[in-house]
Order: structure tokens, then sequence, then C-alpha cells
């Protein structure tokens, strides 16, 4: 005889009021754990930084950090993302103003930046849900390899990914506008 135990979904609303919600992403009313780690950490806040300083002055939109959340997959209502940054450009959300609780459209950019304990399939599948709930620019950081890949719509000018190393400099392109930096500074910690 099995006994079966039954996981109780829990839904997005519910999501926002767990006290350790930031270490989790839902997906399918799931809790989903993150992997994190010190430096991909750091990293993140260093990214979210250039950008922010960049974006903040201009009144361009929003940078958020590893604990905003996106509930902003059209098939997929009870999944909720958490990039370790994004950019959210003015304009599209009421009053200009981000949420209380999670984002209901998707950024405009989204960086993850993989720690020691991501799978290529699991980070692939984050960039293909980005892609399909219209997140117009992905940086997939790498530590390791001092690399960031950037993941585009198919329709994209520049085509759909690139790979760029840390001699090389990474562009806002057409979502964040005139933005640009050594890729170098992002492994500046």
């Amino acid at each position: 005889m099995t006994l079966a135990t039954e996981k109780r979904k829990i839904t997005p609303e519910e999501f926002l009021d767990l006290p350790d919600a930031v270490s989790y992403e839902l997906v399918d009313g799931e809790l989903v754990e993150r992997k994190m780690g010190s430096e991909s950490s750091v990293i993140a806040i260093v990214i979210a930084t250039l950008l922010q300083n960049f974006v903040r002055g201009k009144k361009m939109g929003y940078v958020g950090g590893a604990d905003c959340s996106y509930q902003c997959f059209p098939d997929a209502p009870g999944k909720v993302r958490k990039p370790d940054v994004s950019f959210v450009r003015s304009g599209r959300l009421p009053d200009d103003k981000p949420p209380k609780g999670h984002t209901k459209i998707a950024p405009d950019l989204a960086v993850e930046v993989l720690s020691p304990g991501d799978l290529a399939y699991e980070v692939e599948r984050k960039v293909l849900e980005y892609l399909s709930a219209g997140v117009r620019l992905i940086w997939v950081v790498n530590p390791e390899l001092r690399t960031v890949t950037i993941h585009r719509p198919a329709a994209a000018k520049l085509g759909r990914s690139t790979r760029l190393t840390e001699s090389e400099t990474i562009s806002g392109e057409d979502v964040v506008p005139a933005f640009e930096c050594p890729v170098a500074e992002f492994f500046r910690i």
C-alpha cells in the first residue's frame, strides 16, 4: 500500500503573502526554489545599479531586483517569474508606478545571472517563457565564462541571439536606448 500526498497548489495572490517567497518562483501553482549564490547576487546588483543609474535621470522607466515578480504569462496564469534584474519602460504601467503586487505585464528587459545550481534546460525554459510573454530583450549572464548571451524575439533585426565576451560592449539596443557598458563591468565585484 502506498500513501499519496497531494501538494496543494497556491495562487499568485497567496504567493505574495509567503514570508520567504523571495527564494521561490511559482510554476503551475507550485513553488520552485530559485538557485541562488552570493556571486550571482552581487553581479545582479551591479547590473541593476548600472541600469538604474542610467535610466533614472532620464525617467525611462524602472529597474526591478531579484524579488520583483512578474505574472505575465497568458497561457499560465499560475506562473510567477522573478528575473534577477528587470526593466519596464515608462508609459507601460498605470501612473508609471510599479504595482504593490505582481507586475502583470512582461518586462522589456529580463536579466538572469547564472548560479552554480542552475541547469541549462531550466534557464532555456525561462528564456522561452520570457520571449513568449513578450520580453523584448533577455541577458543571460554567465559569471564562470564571463559572457552574456543576448536573446531576442525571432523578428529582431539583430537576430535571435548573440554572445558577448568581457572584452566587448553590451547595449540596451532599442529597449534601453543609448545604454552601453563594457561587459567586463558586470564582473567587477
